[in-house]
């Protein structure tokens, strides 16, 4: 019987020993328990959980992990640290793991270089959370979750926030919102830049919506509210920061939330820019019109059946109508009948799916509707022509005179809209028809005179040899000789045609001039007796001299030919009588002058009139009265040559002719003589009268002449003066001759032919002056002296005697020319 304290406490000690294993046994297995569960509960997690020492032994890693770390049996961080490459993550995540070792607890967002499923490089995020193990020093339990996914719908969420932020602050209408006491909650910076203040001024300061109005509001309104009536529309004046009025109209609506508090959600419209936008919108409009109206080509819009809805000017004119007169009108109607075909083939071609034939209804037809399949109104867009592709046609109007004009058509697509139809420019291509016509005229021309040309240069050889032997002939046979008046006959003859080979040198601008410093009034004054004969009484002849009248240049016989040959065409107009009238006056004009395809330079000019009232040209032969041996005189009665030689004689002069005329008006023809402007310090030296010469003389001449009957005639007209001829077919003959007796030979005169063949006269003359660089040279030819002055050069003194010639003109010359030498 246990009796004493000390002996309880034995028996209890001894209780416990003997049930101390029991115990033990029981909480060891209820610890296993606990660690089994905590180790289960970590392997059911799917992300990386580690525990690890600061030795960098692992301690504990679950199945998340060793997938992550590749089976590696490594510190998580370390595997971590390695895949970094910026260096400042680099550092923050070391001093994370410092940290962590120290026992503290930390935490970071980290991102992670990796490699995607498609092979291509990306970044993932990863939390990482580091626990220090209190009760074991260098102990860390690490959590690493994948947080990729939350920060890539982050900055979609971000991005997305960013874009309505800058759609509410840059959009072209204010916002603002304020409370019930009016004080701003907030406004974007579109409206607070119209009031020149700062978002923040507004939302952070003391300004309220009754502070910026311009005008006192009215008692008893809202401090929320603009107008008494809350969701108006209301038009409001503004104070901007610079006391400027800013003139708006806000749609507001009044919120209540559900604390009972109010709100607005305001939008504003700035009416000072729509009015500017709407001024430079009129302004735009009105330079659009403006360049409408006022461009140099003509600008239609037809609508779906072809009638037109809008003309500019330039195209009312060629109708010479006013717009208005042609808006309604189909455009076919004002074509000529043959040309409608053609438009409306061209309308087809540009828009060949939604125009129909028009079927021939009425005087145009419908033209049809853009009727193609699928949307109306909205053609594919291989429909619609290029520019470059774009119907191009050439149209004459119904027009009061002929106009002929380029028209270009295309599509206007305006869908089901009324202004759909087709745009339509007219270039106005009359005057270029006129001058293509006037160029094929003047190559025409050109291509006759050359012919002419040629047929004189030959013609004058022939003439020349003509001329020369009846000379010769009349050294032998005296008046009074039986032969005589025969070989006058001949020479009489020769010279008619001579005349007429002046004609046709002169239609072909390639006669000889000697130009003289005249006055046109000497000339009709001395004139005027042989014309009041030429025209006969039954008409009146009246001539108006200008005053002042200036001087010109010109060939006064030629001159003369053309007076009279207008005198007596005008004669032959008017049968029955009337009268001609002859006027000179000085002209000046400013600017270049057309006429018909002429083209006369500004500049001071002498005009000399030539007016009848006969029974004046038919339009449709007027273009061609200057045409060589076009004549409307019957047969036997001209040789079409006189017009055509005033036309070659005024512009071998460097005048221009114009002539204006209608069927039983009259004809009127003006010349237009470039006035002469002496050149100061020049004096213009008298024409001396003709000195009587001795024909006679001495001296040796190469005659240089590949026409045998003119050499041969030359040779003995001057041979018989007294001189000493050597003779020469051709360029080539007459330097080997010079130069096989450059040294024995001494030659006073070289007269050469200029056309030759091969070495022509003035590569002759060139030649010739390396042997003999004084030798006087005279060319005689059939063309004009013009056509080779330039190649012989104007330094050199040289002399001309034109085809046909008489031996005493021939002779004449070398005298003239060997004398001037003498002295």
């Amino acid at each position: 019987m246990v009796s004493e304290p000390w002996q309880i406490w034995l028996l209890i000690a001894l209780a416990v020993a003997a049930s101390f294993p029991a115990i033990l046994l029981l909480v060891l297995h209820r610890r296993a328990r606990r660690m089994r569960s905590l180790y289960e509960a970590m392997e059911a997690i799917s992300r990386p959980r580690q525990i690890s020492n600061s030795k960098g032994q692992v301690l504990f890693a679950n199945d998340a992990c060793l997938a992550f770390l590749g089976a590696a049996e490594r510190p998580l961080v370390d595997i971590l640290s390695e895949r970094l490459v910026d260096e400042e993550v680099k550092d923050s995540f070391a001093r994370l793991i410092s940290k962590a070792y120290q026992g503290q607890n930390s935490e970071l967002e980290l991102p992670v270089p990796s490699t995607g499923l498609d092979g291509q490089p990306e970044t993932r995020w990863y939390y990482i959370v580091a626990y220090a193990i209190a009760a074991r020093q260098g102990e860390v339990f690490w959590r690493v979750d994948d947080i990729t996914n939350r920060r890539q719908m982050e900055e979609t969420i971000r991005q997305e926030h960013k874009r309505v932020v800058d759609l509410m602050e840059q959009a072209p209408i204010g916002f603002y919102s304020v409370d019930q006491q009016g004080r701003f909650l907030l406004a974007n910076r579109r409206f607070a830049d119209w009031l020149g203040r700062s978002p923040e001024a507004l939302t952070t300061g003391n300004l309220r919506l009754h502070d910026l109005l311009a005008q006192t509001p009215p008692d008893g309104l809202d401090a929320h509210l603009l107008t008494k009536v809350e969701n108006e529309l209301a038009a409001v004046s503004l104070r901007r920061a610079d006391g400027q009025r800013l003139e708006t109209r806000i749609a507001q609506d009044v919120i209540t939330e559900t604390d009972g508090s109010i709100q607005t959600r305001s939008v504003v419209r700035n009416l000072e820019q729509e009015r500017a936008a709407e001024d430079a919108l009129a302004l735009s409009e009105r330079r659009f019109r403006r360049v409408f109206d006022e461009a140099p080509i003509g600008i239609l819009q037809l609508d779906r059946q072809g009638r037109i809805t809008v003309c500019n000017d330039a195209a009312a004119a060629m109708w010479t109508r006013s717009a208005d007169k042609l808006v309604g009108q189909p455009l076919a109607a004002l074509l000529r009948e043959e040309d409608r075909p053609l438009f409306e083939q061209a309308l087809q071609d540009a828009a060949p799916e939604a125009v129909e034939p028009s079927g021939g209804a009425g005087e145009f037809g419908e033209v049809g509707a853009f009727g193609e399949p699928g949307e109306p109104g909205k053609p594919s867009q291989d429909m619609a022509p290029s520019r470059a592709e774009r119907p191009m046609v050439e149209l004459r109007l119904m027009a009061p005179s002929e106009v002929t004009c380029q028209a270009s058509l295309q599509r206007f697509d305006g869908g089901d809209k009324p202004d759909s139809g087709f745009i339509v420019h007219l270039l106005n291509t009359t005057e270029q028809k006129a001058l293509e016509a006037q160029f094929v005229q003047s190559q025409k021309m050109q291509a006759v005179g050359q012919l002419a040309g040629g047929i004189a240069h030959d013609f004058n050889n022939l003439l020349t040899a003509m001329i020369g032997f009846s000379d010769l002939l009349l050294l032998r046979h005296r008046p009074g000789d039986q032969s005589f008046a025969d070989i006058m006959q001949i020479k009489q003859n020769a010279n008619r045609a001579a005349n007429l080979v002046r004609q046709l040198l002169a239609f072909s601008r390639q006669q000889t001039l000697q130009p003289r410093i005249l006055n046109v009034t000497d000339i009709l004054a001395e004139l005027s007796h042989l014309l009041r004969r030429l025209i006969g009484e039954t008409i009146e002849l009246k001539v108006v001299h200008g005053r002042g009248l200036g001087q010109i240049k010109a060939d006064q016989g030629q001159l003369e030919q053309v007076i009279i040959n207008l005198a007596v065409n005008a004669r032959d107009a008017m049968k029955t009588g009337g009268r001609l009238e002859i006027r000179t006056s000085n002209v000046t004009t400013g600017k270049v002058r057309r006429h018909k395809g002429e083209i006369m330079p500004p500049g001071d000019y002498v005009q000399l009139q030539v007016i009848d009232t006969g029974h004046g040209i038919a339009e449709n032969i007027i273009d061609r009265i200057f045409d060589p041996f076009f004549s409307t005189k019957g047969i036997g009665e001209g040789t079409g040559l006189g017009l055509s030689t005033v036309y070659g004689i005024v512009k071998q002069t460097g005048g221009f002719i114009f002539v204006e005329s209608r069927a039983g008006g009259g004809t009127s023809f003006s010349i237009f003589l470039p006035k002469y402007l002496p050149v100061a310090g020049v004096v213009q030296a008298e024409l001396e009268a003709p000195r009587k010469l001795d024909l006679t003389g001495v001296g040796t001449i190469l005659l240089v002449e590949d026409e045998e009957p003119v050499r041969a005639f030359s040779a003995r007209a001057l041979r018989n003066k007294g001189y000493t001829i050597l003779e020469a077919p051709s360029g080539e003959a007459a330097l080997e001759l010079l130069q096989k007796g450059a040294d024995a030979v001494q030659i006073d005169l070289l007269v050469t032919d200029v056309v030759m063949p091969n070495i022509d006269g003035p590569e002759l003359v060139q030649r010739v002056a390396k042997l003999y660089p004084e030798l006087k040279v005279i060319f005689i030819s059939g063309y004009a002296e013009d056509s080779f002055r330039r190649r012989v050069g104007e330094d050199r003194e040289v002399h001309f005697l034109p085809k046909p010639f008489s031996l005493k003109q021939l002779a004449g010359k070398v005298k003239e020319v060997l004398v001037g030498a003498d002295r």
